[in-house]
């Protein structure tokens, strides 16, 4: 399975008053990491977008569990991967690890998503091609 390995300085951007990161920051970081992903299997979004004509993977559906708190100035490792995929969406997973504790685990469903042929205001979920699939069974 072809994994992606992040490594995130935490600002004080990040963060809230207090000095840990504010919860929709590791979403903004996964988001990045999928992309990362999906660029290590030989997919950067130019091609995405021109071979596939995608609009890009919106997400659908999200959850995280928060076990340890990361804070300003830490250091972290995010390793992500796919760990399925249906007709037009795939299901990723990010590990978030502080040292070698795992901190955050977190699912992403999203879609693979093209302009609608019959409203091209709107997307809509088209068949993930069966050459993308591939690139993912690597290690």
């Amino acid at each position: 399975m072809l994994t992606n390995r992040r490594t995130i300085a935490i600002e004080w951007g990040d963060c809230d008053p207090a000095g840990v990161v504010y919860y929709p920051r590791y979403f903004a970081y996964f988001s990045a990491c999928m992309d990362a992903l999906f660029e290590r299997g030989g997919l950067p979004r130019e091609m995405r977008e021109n071979k596939y004509q995608i609009l890009g993977t919106p997400m659908v559906d999200a959850r995280a569990r928060f076990i340890a708190p990361l804070r300003y100035g830490e250091t972290a490792v995010i390793e992500s991967c796919v760990t399925e995929f249906r007709k037009s969406s795939f299901q990723v997973r990010h590990k978030l690890y502080k040292g070698k504790d795992l901190a955050v685990e977190a699912f992403e469903t999203r879609v693979w998503a093209v302009r609608s042929a019959a409203d091209p205001k709107k997307m809509e979920g088209r068949p993930i091609p069966l050459d993308v699939i591939k690139r993912f069974s690597k290690p």
